[in-house]
């Protein structure tokens, strides 16, 4: 199982629609729960945001290292909860 690394910020609409969805597909695929989800706040959490350094926009999911979505401006909460479940199964995958 790998862990799934969320770059965010606390007043950020699209990263709370992120927390959601996290919240909400852990809750309906016990394959999802067992998922770690490490969340760094990008203001709080400066240097760990910093070995991150390919992104512009928030929520942005990794793997590994890999970045496997940023959100955008014009992103629908179906949008992002695709992306986090996506995320998810990868994590989930061996």
């Amino acid at each position: 199982m790998r862990t799934l690394t969320i770059l965010h910020l606390n007043s950020c609409p699209y990263c709370h629609m992120a927390r959601r969805a996290v919240q909400e597909l852990q809750a309906e695929d016990a394959r999802f729960s067992a998922v770690p989800v490490r969340w760094i706040e990008e203001n709080v959490q400066y240097a760990e945001a910093q070995a991150y350094p390919d992104y512009w926009y928030v929520p942005s999911l990794y793997l590994e290292g890999e970045k496997l979505y940023e959100a955008s401006p014009r992103d629908r909460y179906e949008d992002i909860r695709s992306q986090v479940r996506r995320g998810l199964e990868l994590a989930c995958s061996d």
